[in-house]
């Protein structure tokens, strides 16, 4: 099959290839086999139509006519790779990156899923109040969780992390303007930048300080009478080391209260357990600049929180009814799903210890190294199976919990590093696991494979679907 990238003839073809393509399968005979019935199966009838007219479509207009296209055995593995790629796919995540931003970040309970099925699949008292019998408010049952959880006096719910610093500067900072450290000011995945979303949100960025080193006297010499706030943002995707000062929540909110301005700090990541408790290295906590003072703080619901996509406000109440009063509020509001997902997930909170054993994420990162060598001890021989010339071996391996929770740190853990034979290189292997039934992610780095343990769950699927590696 031609790759569909490839550029059409430039000749006008022979009278061989027009009896050529006289002779392509016709449309009802193709869709009359057993394996293009899988394939209507799988992506619908008229689907497969559509993928059987791309894929002629070059031969009936010029492009000279392969042979194999002649006969109707290779068409349904053509129509499957052609329409595969166009679907949602799950995946085995081996890259060492727990939370990977492609690859859907933190991922959600089964349980707590099938305990949300029903609230999702049926009506639900998302916007009624049952006691009587009115309009209710649709993220109260969330927000209060949260209140109790953190200790704030309020919570606002937005669809991710930056729809919710969008909409608390563009409540708190519309037209007026906003001082920001320097050495804050982030770009994170997908060129999304922090100076332009402040621009987008109506208020006028203030640089203070340097890259490197930012004082309380920097906040203090921005401060006028159009400033509407004190913004802080955790740097949560690069770690700066050497010569360098930052100035401390308690002191940044002892200034704001001295010109009467709100403190606000985007966490970003974000969590709501001490990770050292579970041998995690620490991450900052809302309930933690709430009481250092912080008077709006923002973070993601889908990274080390371990829930759905999320932007989650805390802060003080008059600021919160401010910010729910916004016009941009109900543009950005979470939909039924993530509430409910939300929900489940921060009532697993109220019971620590339930935390390691249902929050996937968590669960995840602190699996014992023991358990990740018995993971690879068990698909080692079956990829020595597979792939005969090669050298693979169970190594010590660094990963990292990724998208943008603790930038400088490392987690140990177990990989099997593949060093293919002569005959293939690694980033082809890495290719050919990409196209297993259940794709499989792994990183390429020093001309070798590794795959991290970390993500081997669900072991025995895992190991079948390697095997279709062989040949």
């Amino acid at each position: 099959m031609p790759d569909k990238t490839d550029p059409a003839p430039q000749n006008g073809g022979s009278k061989t290839s027009a009896n050529a393509r006289e002779r392509l399968p016709a449309m009802d005979k193709l869709l009359a086999t057993q394996g293009m019935q899988d394939a209507i199966e799988a992506f619908g009838r008229e689907r497969v139509k559509h993928a059987i007219r791309a894929l002629q479509q070059p031969w009936r207009t010029g492009q000279s006519v392969p042979p194999e296209a002649l006969a109707v055995d290779g068409y349904p593995a053509w129509v499957h790779q052609h329409l595969s790629p166009n679907s949602y796919q799950r995946v085995f995540n081996l890259t060492g990156t727990t939370i990977h931003t492609n690859l859907g970040r933190a991922p959600l309970s089964k349980t707590l899923w099938r305990e949300a099925e029903a609230l999702v699949t049926e009506p639900m008292n998302l916007e009624f109040d049952l006691a009587t019998g009115r309009r209710g408010q649709r993220e109260a049952i969330v927000a209060q969780r949260l209140c109790q959880l953190t200790g704030a006096e309020a919570a606002c719910l937005v669809n991710n992390n930056a729809a919710a610093l969008m909409l608390v500067l563009n409540t708190l900072g519309l037209n007026r303007e906003v001082p920001v450290s320097r050495g804050e000011l982030i770009e994170i995945g997908g060129s999304f930048r922090l100076p332009e979303l402040m621009q987008r949100s109506g208020c006028h960025l203030v640089e203070v300080g340097t890259t490197n080193r930012t004082h309380e006297r920097d906040y203090a010499n921005a401060i006028n009478e159009n400033t509407s706030m004190l913004l802080k943002v955790h740097p949560s995707n690069f770690h700066v080391e050497g010569f360098t000062h930052t100035t401390d929540l308690k002191t940044l909110s002892e200034l704001a209260q001295q010109h009467k301005l709100p403190l606000v700090e985007d966490l970003g990541s974000g969590t709501l357990v001490d990770l050292t408790r579970v041998g995690l290295p620490a991450e900052p906590m809302p309930q933690q600049s709430l009481q250092a003072g912080v008077d709006v703080v923002t973070f993601s619901g889908d990274k080390l929180l371990g829930g759905t996509q999320a932007g989650i406000i805390l802060g003080r109440q008059d600021l919160i009814d401010e910010i729910n009063k916004n016009p941009l509020k109900r543009a950005l509001r979470l939909d039924k799903v993530g509430l409910v997902l939300l929900d489940k997930t921060l009532a697993i909170y109220e019971q620590p210890e339930r935390l390691r054993q249902e929050i996937p994420i968590l669960a995840t990162l602190t699996t014992p190294l023991a358990e990740l060598e018995q993971r690879a001890a068990h698909l080692l021989p079956i990829l020595q199976s597979l792939l005969p010339d090669a050298s693979i071996n169970c190594r010590p391996s660094e990963g990292q919990i990724g998208s943008g929770a603790l930038p400088s740190e490392r987690i140990a853990s177990r990989a099997l590093v593949i060093q293919p034979g002569p005959k293939q290189q690694a980033n082809a292997l890495s290719a050919a696991l990409r196209k297993l039934p259940i794709p499989v992610i792994a990183r390429v780095a020093k001309d070798a494979l590794w795959l991290d343990m970390r993500g081997a769950l669900d072991l025995e699927e895992l190991a079948a679907n390697l095997q279709e590696l062989g040949p």
